[in-house]
């Protein structure tokens, strides 16, 4: 007969503590489906924290790429230039002007720029060059207006490199190295200059002499370059493409052409025997392929470094006291830093009330799990097991299954978006699995501090408050308020406290419902007790011996449906203010204008039968009438009033009555003959209504005056309407008029303003062609505002902040049905037992979920919509959504319906359509099985 097994004796001190991991496997085979749910949340929330600072870097230096791209190179290239010592020997001189010194400076030249600043040594340009342009006295040259052509004569090195051959050969130096005295040089031209000025391989161009004859250049070669848009040719444009130039103080038409003639390597000491001035220089093109948004900064200092620093200083010591260096580079850094501040704020915004929703999340589902386990949980604490044993083998749980699902939404990061900074995304990921690592730890830690043998009830109707919590909530309130204060105050770039603003007002308002909706419970409760139904009583009762719990999905509900109207909105006013911008740059869905001269009359006719033309509204336009008392020019337009004032109204540009705009001599005027100079209104007796802008109703008040018109004519006018804005005229001054009332010479159309939904440009300007005329719609104006991917991607990371937050609200949801759909299992089988029929157990259970899914839809929505309006005045998205400057003044937030309605909805119906499904499931299974599921 065997032993039996002795218990340990005492307090089992010799007994071996469990370990932490002991028994993982068993554990999470037995909750499969919990630590798999809980790996996808993990894996998905990583991913998108990870992704969020890569996706920025990689918006913020394509923005600054494409900033650098737009400006041209001879404003973002360093250049750097040094008259040769005059004090010298000429034998002196012409050495530094040799290419070997050249190339030896440029060395010093190219190490003096500091990371960040990257130079681009294959577009970074270097030679000789005159500074002052040379006239030539060749009369086979290109003369537009009969003035002699002007040149720029350059020894710019690796020619070879960056063109190839058209015709010829490249120039280059033979015999006696070239000196000051020497009298003939070769030279090659671009292809541009050499069709633009009639230059030809073998042609002779003299340039004057200085103290000695005339330089004679003999171009031997024509060369197309190989990169024309390039630093290499672009940083001294002229040697690519000559210019049409003036001498300071001429009249506009004395212009000559200004063109470039490429010089030996070597024949830079050549240039001291001319007037030409000639400077050694070396232009530093930034090697735009290194270029990082994230170091604007130091950029700009590395920048400053060269252009007026230490740089700079340490060449003039190297290569040339006198040396010099100038760009605009800072100008083009410095613009990009104010799109780029202006966009940031709203990132952040976004970021902010996306994040806080994802740690709500996790929390949550931290805590799902532990009330799941909490009779497991409540055993091991009444078996002796210690809270930190407790916690570690909780924690051991949950970091087999987060680890690695953090590390994989890290990797597909890192894989979908590749080149960027690696550090931020890590972190952000670390911080999300270290958050899902602890979230059931210390939820289980607090819940099972002290060894119960039952749980308190937590009636939501019957539990009070503790102070503790009404001192954490009024602190709250007074955080979000004062953010909310500072946001309208100072705007979206002012403190990191603002940022988190939009989510302070759901969580404020989180705060207040679930401290009020208990009151509208217990009314309703105490009426539905004199109903005589069972479903409707019973599901209130139910509701308010909810825990309060679910205080915490209705912050996650509220958060989000919060962060989602706050989203869509701005979306939703970038939409509208890129609209807005271009039906103030065009005036109408498309505008078909000459400048000068006429529109011929059968044109109208012929727009308004292309696909998409609703309506074409004539007007003439001229923007040289001067009222006589000013002779400030006015632009003036010329409307049929009907027909301007329902073009009007449909753009929402200044819109009129028309009949305050018709000129009461219009009959008249339609009769007159050519001879007339002035219209039936043209009298002081019958002056013309006006339709004018503010400044000019201001300047010329409201009494009749006199406009003198280009044609000679005059018409008088008086302001009798002063709108904003107008179709007709782009721009903040403008007088329209009755155009049956002009002279004819001045009443024919020169604009077509088109109405439609689906222009076709291509037709248009098929149909324009030949006119002289231009065609401009609003859609093209609209889509030139996305001008840099700092816009676009953050439109893009608004979407996915949206979607996230939308994302986050429904998981929130699910995630309480998950809490409480064992007891709603259990209780809808004893009811079944007790005769309730499924359709009852269906409208139960609805009924049940309506009360606070309804509170939480609706307070969503008049939270998004009060948070909106509080937060408005301190946000302009004037940044983000336009490009460049425009007649728009600031575009504020506003309330998008939509943004509001749809979360709200679909929380709503999955609220209800949740419980519903799993009444009709339960129902299937039968009430017993689910009764002996409920006892095990």
């Amino acid at each position: 007969m065997s032993a039996r097994p002795v218990p340990p004796q005492g307090n089992g001190a010799g007994a071996a503590p469990p370990r932490a991991g002991a028994g993982l496997g068993t554990r999470l085979r037995a909750f499969a489906g919990t630590s798999v749910a809980l790996a996808l949340l993990v894996a998905v929330t990583a991913a998108l924290a990870a992704a969020y600072p890569r996706a920025v870097d990689r918006y913020g230096d394509a923005g600054l790429r494409r900033a650098i791209e737009q400006a041209r190179p001879d404003r973002t290239s360093v250049q750097i230039q040094a008259a040769p010592p005059w004090m010298a020997s000429l034998q002196q001189m012409e050495s530094l002007l040799r290419a070997a010194p050249l190339a030896k400076a440029r060395t010093e030249v190219l190490a003096a720029a500091e990371a960040p600043l990257v130079p681009d040594r294959a577009q970074s340009s270097y030679g000789v060059r005159t500074t002052v342009p040379l006239e030539t006295s060749e009369p086979w040259l290109a003369q537009p207006v009969g003035l002699p052509a002007q040149v720029v004569l350059a020894a710019q090195q690796d020619l070879a490199s960056h063109s190839r051959l058209s015709a010829g050969r490249l120039p280059r130096t033979t015999g006696e190295p070239v000196t000051a005295a020497t009298e003939s040089v070769e030279a090659a031209v671009t292809a541009d200059t050499a069709r633009t000025l009639n230059i030809k391989v073998g042609s002779v161009i003299r340039v004057p002499g200085s103290g000695r004859g005339p330089l004679a250049v003999r171009i031997t070669g024509i060369v197309v370059p190989r990169s024309p848009d390039g630093a290499y040719w672009s940083a001294l444009p002229v040697l690519r493409t000559p210019a049409l130039s003036r001498q300071p103080g001429s009249q506009l038409s004395e212009v000559f052409w200004l063109g470039g003639l490429l010089l030996a390597p070597d024949a830079g000491p050549a240039l001291l025997g001319t007037p030409g001035r000639p400077d050694r220089y070396w232009n530093v093109a930034p090697d735009v392929a290194t270029l990082r948004g994230h170091d604007l900064d130091r950029l700009a200092s590395a920048v400053a470094n060269l252009e007026s620093g230490p740089g700079v200083q340490r060449l003039r010591v190297a290569v040339d006291d006198e040396l010099e260096a100038q760009t605009n580079l800072d100008e083009v850094l410095a613009d990009h830093a104010r799109l780029r501040s202006g966009i940031e704020p709203l990132l952040v915004l976004a970021a902010v009330g996306t994040g806080s929703l994802a740690v709500i999340v996790l929390a949550m589902a931290g805590g799902v799990a532990a009330d799941r386990r909490r009779a497991e949980l409540a055993l091991l604490r009444a078996r002796g097991a210690s809270l930190p044993g407790l916690a570690a083998r909780l924690l051991a749980e949950t970091a087999a299954m987060a680890v690695p699902a953090g590390a994989l939404g890290l990797t597909a990061a890192l894989l979908l978006l590749p080149d960027a900074r690696t550090a931020p995304a890590v972190t952000a990921a670390l911080a999300v699995t270290l958050l899902a690592c602890l979230a059931l730890p210390l939820r289980a830690v607090a819940a099972h501090r002290t060894v119960r043998m039952h749980d308190d009830r937590e009636d939501l109707t019957a539990t009070r408050p503790s102070r503790r919590r009404t001192v954490v909530e009024a602190t709250v309130l007074v955080i979000a308020a004062g953010a909310v204060a500072a946001l309208r105050r100072q705007g979206s770039g002012s403190t990191g406290l603002v940022a988190a603003a939009p989510l302070l007002t759901g969580v404020v308002a989180a705060l207040l419902l679930a401290r009020l909706h208990p009151l509208p419970l217990r009314a309703l409760s105490k009426a539905a007790a004199r109903l005589r139904g069972l479903v409707i009583p019973l599901s209130l009762a139910q509701v308010a011996r909810a825990p309060g719990f679910a205080v915490l999905p209705l912050l996650a509900l509220l958060s989000a449906l919060t962060t989602a109207a706050f989203g869509g909105s701005v979306l939703a006013g970038v939409t509208a203010a890129r609209d807005q911008a271009a039906l103030l740059d065009v005036g109408a869905d498309g505008r078909v204008e000459t400048t000068t001269g006429r529109l011929p009359k059968a044109l109208p006719d012929r727009v308004r039968g292309l696909p998409g033309v609703r309506d074409v509204t004539a007007a003439s336009v001229t923007r040289e009438a001067k009222p006589q008392q000013s002779g400030q020019p006015v632009p003036l337009a010329g409307v049929d009033p009907a027909a301007y004032a329902r073009l009007s109204h449909h753009t929402g540009l200044g819109s009129f009555d028309a009949a305050s705009l018709r000129s009461e001599g219009e009959a008249d005027a339609k009769g007159r003959g050519e001879g007339e100079k002035a219209g039936a209104g043209g009298g002081a007796d019958r002056p013309l209504p006006a339709l004018a802008s503010p400044r000019v109703a201001e300047e010329y008040g409201t009494d009749p005056y006199v406009v003198l018109l280009p044609d000679g004519t005059s018409v008088t006018v008086q302001v009798v309407l002063v709108r904003e804005h107008t179709p007709a005229v782009i721009g903040d001054d403008f007088l329209i008029v009755d155009r049956a009332a002009l002279p004819r010479a001045a009443a024919h159309a020169t604009t077509l303003l088109l109405t439609g939904d689906s222009l076709n440009g291509r037709a248009l300007r098929s149909a324009a062609d030949g006119t002289g005329a231009s065609v401009r719609l609003r859609a093209e104006e609209r889509a030139r505002h996305v001008d840099s991917p700092l816009q676009s991607g953050a439109e893009r990371l608004y979407v996915v902040a949206v979607a996230a937050g939308a994302g986050y609200a429904v998981l929130a949801l699910l995630l309480t049905v998950l809490r409480t759909a064992p007891e709603r299992r259990a209780l809808l089988a004893r009811l079944r037992t007790m005769g309730m029929s499924r359709s009852q157990g269906r409208r139960l259970l609805i009924l049940m979920a309506l009360p606070q899914a309804f509170l939480a839809a609706a307070g969503g929505v008049l939270t998004g919509w009060a948070g909106i309006h509080l937060l408005s005045p301190g946000i302009d998205l004037a940044t983000i959504a336009l490009a460049s400057p425009s007649g728009l003044e600031g575009a504020a937030l506003r309330t998008d319906p939509l943004s509001l309605a749809v979360p709200a909805l679909t929380v709503l119906l999955l609220a209800v359509g949740v419980p519903a499904a799993q009444a009709w499931w339960t129902g299937r299974r039968g009430s017993v099985s689910e009764l002996r599921l409920g006892d095990n």
